[in-house]
């Protein structure tokens, strides 16, 4: 009789457990749903508000780019005395201020698109101190007009940094 009482038991248990382990399944599904849809709601509405700020700082680096081009930052700084020395050191440090008051608006830029930015800063100084010193550069002036012939010939570093942002912001809508 015991046998037979545990085999009802089982017969009867069975179903139960198989019921009840597909429902624990089905349940687990629905929730886990629930939580993506609740995170995927939450990332578009903190997306949406943050889209602004990131076109914002695009906006800033695009800005800070041109300004840092060596033909408008030739025209912007002007030379206080005709030592090519002083003059390379006022561009070095217009361009390294420039760079310090957007440094901010890494955190909403890509690294790939911060690194090229980087990389057009450091080639636009690079670019400044080797026209500083050929020998032909021996004036303020000398040094504009090397730095400004340098650059028909070639784009200037930040142009390729701006193409890149114009690409990137293009990829986000």
């Amino acid at each position: 009789m015991d046998t037979e009482n545990l085999l009802n038991l089982m017969f009867y248990a069975i179903p139960t457990l198989i019921t009840g382990g597909i429902a624990y399944y089905f349940f687990k599904q629905h929730i886990e749903n629930e939580f993506n849809l609740r995170k995927y709601n939450l990332q578009k509405g903190l997306q949406k508000e943050a889209l602004p700020i990131r076109l914002q700082a695009y906006e800033r680096m695009a800005l800070f780019l041109e300004r840092i081009s060596p033909s408008k930052l030739l025209i912007r700084v002007q030379p206080s005395t005709s030592n090519k020395e002083n003059y390379e050191s006022l561009l070095i440090a217009t361009i390294e201020q420039e760079f310090e008051h957007n440094l901010s608006q890494q955190i909403y830029v890509t690294d790939e698109c911060w690194s090229i930015i980087n990389a057009a800063k450091n080639a636009t100084i690079q670019l400044i101190r080797k026209a500083s010193m050929l020998e032909k550069t021996n004036t303020a002036n000398k040094l504009r007009e090397v730095i400004l012939t340098e650059l028909m010939d070639k784009r200037p570093p930040s142009n390729a940094a701006l193409s890149y942002i114009k690409k990137e912001v293009g990829e986000i809508w």
